[in-house]
């Protein structure tokens, strides 16, 4: 789940009203291999390039402000080549994407909300690196995977969507955690398209200003804290049903690197760390372990299927990813209530004790992971 984002209207607007508060600098071109230094504060975004070759390119970024941030490389159409949320205010981040000849934009989203400060950057020439042959069949098994993930969601919102409307709250309650694995295990690929993931995945305090409240957690607050399914629960269904189709027809459309994989896998690790492990995501039915182990398994097929490159180029960073996914699987294990399914206890019976060591079973995994994006264009 990522925070919302304005309408295309609002957006022009609040980047009009932020350009005229602050000035976004581009310094200078870059040299092949130089680094991007972006510069995050509250109310700006200052870059260090204004282009950059075709190829690999890394982003330096510096968080200045005193809110946590969200930095991303953009498409014209607001689509994301690659991103890093939650930078919080003092921290440094690296980011390592792969972009082609064009336009594009260096997006700094202070408190991860709204369109945020924006600079241009151009992309020129064209790389004359070739990619390894095992990235590319990587890239295209990971595309395969999330076209899976997005075909099998699918019957199971319905599923979800015709118990609501058939009024059944005992088995919409049972259909809603089922419904989100295939999107938790790719949804940094959902979230790549922009418009998809807050119709679908945004919670009450992720709201823009103005904006409907639908989707899931719309749906899971009407069932497990409302108790009622009315006429407005069963039209959000359907709306559900709708938007995830939507992105169910442009997932093999995305926009997929072997360095998008590296950090999506990063980003769904994150989103462990700041939803599930504090109970934020699903507040109000407690399935917050069934996001979870999705999440990780997401995470670690984008690992597995860039395994044999950076192996080869790291092969301590393997070792160390292989012994903190296994550990990290293995106490997950401990909350499932059966051996091989995703039935988990109620994440409100997880104490505060076991939530700490879930949270540092994570933080130790996605160190690590934070370094595969490197690891694979070395």
């Amino acid at each position: 789940m990522r925070a919302a984002r304005l309408s295309v209207v609002t957006a022009v607007a609040t980047a009009a009203a932020l350009t005229a508060v602050t000035a976004c600098t581009a310094k200078s071109d870059a040299k092949d291999g130089d680094a991007i230094q972006v510069t995050a504060a509250d109310s700006k975004c200052d870059t260090s390039v204004a282009s950059v070759p075709a190829g690999q390119v890394t982003l330096k970024i510096e968080n200045k402000g005193s809110k946590a941030t969200e930095v991303e490389i953009l498409f014209p159409d607001d689509r994301i080549v690659s991103e890093k949320e939650n930078i919080g205010p003092g921290t440094k981040y690296t980011l390592t994407a792969e972009v082609k000849a064009g336009s594009y934009e260096i997006a700094c989203r202070p408190g991860m909300k709204g369109h945020g400060v924006r600079q241009k950057l151009t992309v020129t020439g064209g790389s004359t690196a070739r990619r390894n042959p095992k990235l590319d069949k990587a890239v295209a098994d990971y595309r395969e995977y999330a076209q899976e993930q997005a075909d099998a969601t699918v019957p199971l919102a319905e599923t979800f969507a015709r118990a609501i409307k058939a009024g059944d709250l005992e088995a919409a309650e049972k259909a809603y955690a089922p419904s989100r694995i295939g999107w938790e295990r790719t949804e940094p690929v959902a979230e790549s398209f922009g418009d998809i993931d807050p119709k679908t995945d945004t919670r009450a305090d992720g709201l823009e200003q103005g904006q409907k409240w639908t989707g899931w957690h719309r749906l899971e607050k009407a069932l497990w804290q409302d108790k009622k399914i009315g006429a407005e629960e069963k039209t959000l269904a359907d709306q559900l049903v709708t938007d995830l189709k939507d992105w169910q027809t442009r997932v093999g459309k995305a926009a997929i690197t072997p360095t998008s994989m590296a950090n999506g896998a990063k980003e769904l690790l994150d989103e462990v760390a700041t939803g599930k492990v504090t109970g934020e995501e699903d507040r109000y039915s407690h399935t917050d372990l069934v996001d979870f182990k999705a999440n990780v398994e997401g995470a670690q097929k984008a690992y597995e299927l860039l395994k044999p490159v950076a192996s080869k180029n790291d092969s301590a960073l393997t070792t160390e990813l292989d012994k903190q996914f296994t550990a990290l699987n293995t106490l997950l294990d401990k909350y499932r209530t059966d051996k091989n399914g995703y039935d988990f206890v109620s994440y409100d019976k997880v104490t505060k004790d076991q939530r700490k060591e879930l949270s540092d079973a994570v933080n130790a995994l996605a160190e690590p992971l934070s370094k595969l994006a490197a690891a694979v264009v070395k």
